[in-house]
């Protein structure tokens, strides 16, 4: 049987961190899922005044300082990407391409994703469209595949395709040049519309069409409602109450995740606040066998 973390978070930026060094003060055990560089959109502010004790510096600085912090308390982050997340009752199975780990709580705390599914993207979700290029790639031997990435490390996950599908194309959304595999075709041009019939068969460009058996789309993070079935949502936003908590019993939400003002300062406190009532969750449950 897998080993049963107290609490899994999802998220490296301000909210998931703080969870975390919670979650080690209180001794609970844990995973964070995230990415070695934090967060982007932390590394790439210019000036932050507005978080307390962090005057006048750069989102890079105060990155570095969040780094020593974490490595003093000995957490480490495991950079793999969370597919889907499943509330089995009395634990939470996390799905990771082709692995499955399992905690009693989570801690969800990915940021906002401010992207708008392409048309025809829901539609086609599960017939012919994913998110996940690594766990589906038996499924497309020998077949066409296009997979659209919005980060330059999803590119070993088009690599990995190219050993299994006759032919791929890469469709790079950022602007760094596209490093893969000779053997795929790259593609720079607007993704507008996916088509198909039974299941999608052809990725409409700007000023192009792709005849294709599958495509994939590789964002930093997928919709919440995708993400976590059943999870209650107010817009672009996870409802949670003040404890952070939300409809589903032991999942819990920080940060800009859960709404308004998008602050550093306030997402570290809903991870204090989230990672608080994980442990108190917990905790009444040991009492309670």
């Amino acid at each position: 049987m897998n080993e049963r973390y107290d609490i899994a978070i999802i998220g490296s930026g301000p909210a998931g961190l703080s969870a975390a060094l919670n979650a080690r003060i209180r001794k609970k055990s844990f995973i964070i899922f995230g990415s070695k560089n934090l967060s982007n959109k932390l590394e790439k502010a210019e000036k932050i005044n507005n978080y307390l004790g962090f005057f006048n510096r750069s989102g890079k600085e105060i990155k570095e300082e969040f780094e020593k912090h974490i490595e003093a308390m000995d957490i480490n982050i495991t950079e793999e990407k969370v597919n889907n997340i499943y509330s089995m009752g009395k634990y939470f199975s996390i799905m990771v391409n082709e692995k499955i780990y399992e905690a009693t709580t989570i801690i969800l705390a990915t940021g906002v994703n401010f992207g708008k599914p392409f048309k025809g993207e829901e539609e086609f979700l599960g017939r012919g469209v994913g998110y996940c290029a690594t766990c589906d790639a038996p499924l497309y031997k020998e077949k066409v595949v296009t997979i659209i990435s919005y980060n330059k490390q999803e590119e070993k996950e088009a690599n990995f395709l190219a050993t299994v599908a006759s032919k791929v194309y890469y469709v790079p959304m950022y602007k760094e040049e596209a490093e893969v595999d000779p053997s795929i075709e790259i593609i720079r041009d607007t993704p507008i519309e996916i088509c198909g019939d039974k299941k999608a068969n052809k990725l409409i460009l700007k000023n192009s069409e792709i005849e294709t058996d599958g495509i994939f789309i590789l964002r930093d993070s997928i919709s919440l409602g995708q993400l976590v079935p059943g999870l209650k949502l107010d817009g672009n936003h996870v409802e949670v109450d003040r404890k952070m908590q939300t409809n589903l019993k032991g999942c819990f939400a920080a940060g800009d995740i859960v709404g308004t003002p998008y602050q550093y300062i306030k997402a570290a406190g809903e991870g204090n606040i989230a990672a608080l009532s994980a442990v108190a969750y917990i905790d009444e449950i040991k009492k309670d066998k």
